[in-house]
């Protein structure tokens, strides 16, 4: 167990923090009704992180420091992109709890951070948090980070360990008493959506102290904790009714809309103020709308409200410096979004057709709101079935994912069918089941068919595959002759590696994927490999590359025994 954090393990702790947005965003979505039932908050907060991550590595290649910046460095950057990149009130929120860790860091002036520096962390966050918000409302992600910074600071000369451990306690009860202290809560029966986030960052961080080898392969599954922790796999262990289907689940969109309330979402980024002008649109929106939000500083702040007069609210803030990336959501377009789609696939707006070579593969893409078509060697899904699936959608368009490189041609002439009936399908050009499940993750139900399918075709590409077999019979391949029984592992489809151990081998593979850097390891196992296997290959590929996360899916599939996948 580690006693500090250092710069990489506050790089792992991001990544993983990540990943557990992307996987439960569809379940925090479902939980969203406050401020405003607009079932967006999983998804803003996997958003904002997910691109200031990909800022700060942007930027770090640029000056040369990719993956030798300091803690100080690391977490500065890291707040300072994500002021830039917020989404939505709980991005924003969020934004400034990081920035609360990274003042507490910089302060400390050590190269790690201690269990003092990140208790003093969690205090900052919840008041930089409190702060951030003009009418502060209990019952929401402020109480639990309150929660989890008294506790941590209580336990601060035990060591970080029980620090990390109170904190994920005391925040855990805080999420479950949320349902009763705020009335759209109670009658949806759930707990706050932006607090279930904040609870997945403290968890990321006790799988980070723990150095949880054996579990981190399981997509934020819960952290073993014996007295406090139950299985968020079901959030209605921790708020009532919540049930983990997807996008589906959890208290229909509107269900708690005020009429009377604000009708648009208005964000902006300020630039060329200073803070006296930034207090007085801070006044100024106050008296035009509620949910407010003035952070940042002293160059750059990040503006949020929700108003009805959007050109009144815009004119503030030309008042007040430079506005720029300016943003307009009209809330009952937006539910009206959510309700069509039922977040993927669901009638009217964007709906995904994914294919799966097993039976986990097909519970993971179901899981996410997908229609799955069964599709695999041997038995590849046919146009005619394709476009079956994509109708069943009830969706006006369709995102196809093929997962493997035979199937794309399919997908293309279901397509192309599809169009002469109106209906449109944007197939991405995933080649394997890894780069479906990378791109499933960036699937926004509010965005257009289009852009999902740039995005996730993005998100497929950036993926790198490998895949792990036996080979049947004696053949020559790129790698060298093999023999009936051997093991092979492939890269990009081509054979590179023979040896005759599944776990040597599958390390092998993950290793050339990796050489070009890496910050998360997808391990898919088959039909014919056994959690031995699978629990083995996950440690030692933990502790060969410490610096990323890896994750194991049960896909299920046929001749494969692993397939990897490198994001």
């Amino acid at each position: 167990m580690l006693e500090a954090l250092s710069a990489a393990d506050a790089r792992r702790w991001a990544v993983l923090t990540r990943a557990a947005f992307a996987a439960r965003r569809a379940e925090i979505d479902a939980l969203n009704v406050y401020p405003v039932p607009d079932g967006d908050t999983g998804t803003n907060l996997y958003l904002s992180l997910d691109a200031a991550l990909d800022a700060v590595r942007t930027e770090q290649e640029k000056a040369g420091i990719l993956g030798a910046a300091t803690l100080a460095q690391e977490c500065s950057a890291l707040a300072r992109s994500l002021l830039l990149t917020a989404r939505g009130n709980s991005g924003v929120i969020f934004s400034q709890l990081v920035r609360g860790f990274a003042e507490a860091i910089a302060e400390s002036g050590a190269e790690v951070a201690d269990a003092r520096t990140i208790a003093d962390g969690m205090a900052k966050a919840s008041d930089r948090a409190y702060r951030s918000v003009t009418r502060p409302a209990e019952g929401t992600i402020l109480t639990v980070a309150r929660a989890a910074a008294e506790a941590g600071a209580a336990v601060v000369d035990a060591g970080l360990v029980a620090v990390t451990e109170r904190a994920l306690d005391a925040a855990t009860e805080a999420l479950r008493a949320t349902t009763g202290q705020l009335p759209a809560l109670e009658r949806a029966g759930v707990v706050d959506a932006g607090a279930a986030g904040y609870l997945l960052l403290l968890e990321a961080l006790a799988r980070v102290v723990h150095q949880d080898e054996a579990h981190v392969g399981e997509r934020m599954e819960p952290f073993a904790h014996e007295d406090s922790m139950r299985r968020r796999d079901d959030w209605s262990q921790v708020g009532g009714v919540v049930e983990p289907t997807g996008a589906t689940g959890g208290a229909p969109a509107g269900a708690d809309l005020d009429p009377g309330g604000p009708a648009y979402e208005v964000m902006y980024l300020l630039r060329d103020s200073d803070d006296e002008r930034a207090g007085t649109l801070r006044d100024t929106l106050d008296e035009l709308g509620d949910s407010l939000l003035v952070v940042g500083g002293p160059d750059l702040w990040n503006i949020h409200v929700h108003v009805d007069d959007v050109g009144a609210a815009i004119e503030a803030g030309l008042e007040a410096g430079r506005p720029y990336r300016i943003r307009v959501t009209h809330f009952v377009d937006q539910l009206g979004q959510h309700q069509r789609a039922g977040g993927v696939g669901a009638g009217g707006g964007v709906g995904v057709v994914a294919c799966a070579a097993g039976p986990g593969l097909a519970e993971v893409f179901r899981a996410a709101g997908a229609v799955v078509v069964a599709s695999g060697p041997g038995r590849r899904a046919s146009a005619g079935q394709l476009l079956d699936a994509a109708r069943s959608t009830r969706a006006d368009e369709v995102v196809v994912l093929p997962n493997d490189a035979d199937t794309v041609m399919a997908a293309e002439a279901a397509a192309s069918a599809a169009a002469q009936d109106g209906l449109t399908l944007h197939v991405v050009g995933s080649r394997t089941a890894v780069q479906g499940l990378a791109a499933l993750a960036v699937f926004d139900a509010a965005a257009s068919g289009a852009r999902n399918g740039a995005a996730m075709g993005a998100a497929a590409a950036a993926t790198r595959h490998g895949a792990v077999a036996v080979a049947s019979k004696e053949a020559l391949t790129s790698a060298g002759r093999c023999q009936a029984g051997d093991v092979l592992g492939a890269v990009a489809g081509d054979v590179v590696v023979i040896g005759h151990d599944l776990a040597d081998v599958a390390l092998d593979v993950v290793a050339r994927l990796l050489s070009s850097g890496g910050e998360l390891v997808t391990l898919v196992m088959g039909a014919d490999a056994d959690e031995e296997l699978a629990d083995a290959l996950a440690e030692r590929v933990s502790h060969a590359h410490r610096e990323v996360e890896v994750s194991v899916i049960q896909g299920g599939q046929p001749h494969y025994p692993v397939l990897v996948g490198v994001e």
